[in-house]
């Protein structure tokens, strides 16, 4: 039960203040600084988070690096299941405290969605959105199952090459899609988004799923073909 209790910390806190912050500063292209901001955010909440539950749980809230985790032999199958509950519970809380944080100072979301995701990078394009969160979920979950691989040392720096690598994915794709890599980062603030009466993030919420859920199982096969 602490596993999960610690899963749905991290992943509400991922929520609260990775969403929050795009949808603070936003993430127009011609104001680039939103953009590093963002993924700065998400980036440092993962390496904060590391190194507060990734001894009860190994913080992957994120149900992709979970499925990752499991298809590398990585985590008991038992725990897969109830480690995406509580990760989508903590995504969903999260983006609660987003929508009464908000409008109890009366701010107005700066996306229009609680940092939810979008195709708008992408013209719209669901095969090229696909395409990115698959590439992209690849390349974080990649750097995970290298970064923890009990075979190699890696000293206590893997939470910071974690954090770093999911900065530095943000700041490629938060133009395309707004950088998902994280199912249940998705699912919250989509559904929020939707009782507020945005429902453009529910509609492309398949490609969120689906695309770092496939982006997993490569990286997963890939690193166990080249290790074993």
């Amino acid at each position: 039960m602490k596993k999960y209790v610690a899963e749905f910390i991290g992943t509400m806190v991922l929520v609260l203040l990775g969403c929050g912050t795009a949808m603070l500063v936003g993430c127009d292209a011609a104001m680039g600084g939103g953009y590093i901001l963002t993924a700065l955010a998400f980036g440092l909440v993962i390496v904060g988070m590391a190194y507060t539950i990734g001894n009860v749980s190994g913080c992957h809230i994120n149900p992709a690096v979970s499925l990752g985790c499991l298809l590398a032999g990585r985590m008991d199958g038992k725990d897969f299941v109830p480690y995406v509950i509580a990760q989508c519970a903590g995504a969903f809380v999260g983006a609660i405290l987003l929508a009464v944080i908000f409008a109890l100072g009366g701010v107005t979301d700066m996306t229009g969605g609680f940092g939810s995701n979008g195709l708008a990078g992408v013209n719209g394009s669901i095969l090229a959105g696909l395409l990115v969160e698959v590439l992209l979920t690849f390349i974080f979950v990649l750097t995970i199952l290298g970064v923890t691989d009990s075979k190699f040392k890696h000293g206590s720096f893997g939470g910071l090459i974690i954090g770093l690598t999911l900065t530095l994915v943000h700041i490629f794709g938060i133009g395309l899609t707004g950088t998902s890599v994280n199912p249940a980062r998705s699912l919250g603030p989509a559904i929020i988004a939707a009782f507020t009466g945005n429902i453009r993030a529910l509609l492309a919420l398949p490609v969120f799923i689906i695309g770092p859920f496939v982006g997993a199982a490569l990286a997963a096969m890939c690193y166990n073909f080249m290790t074993e």
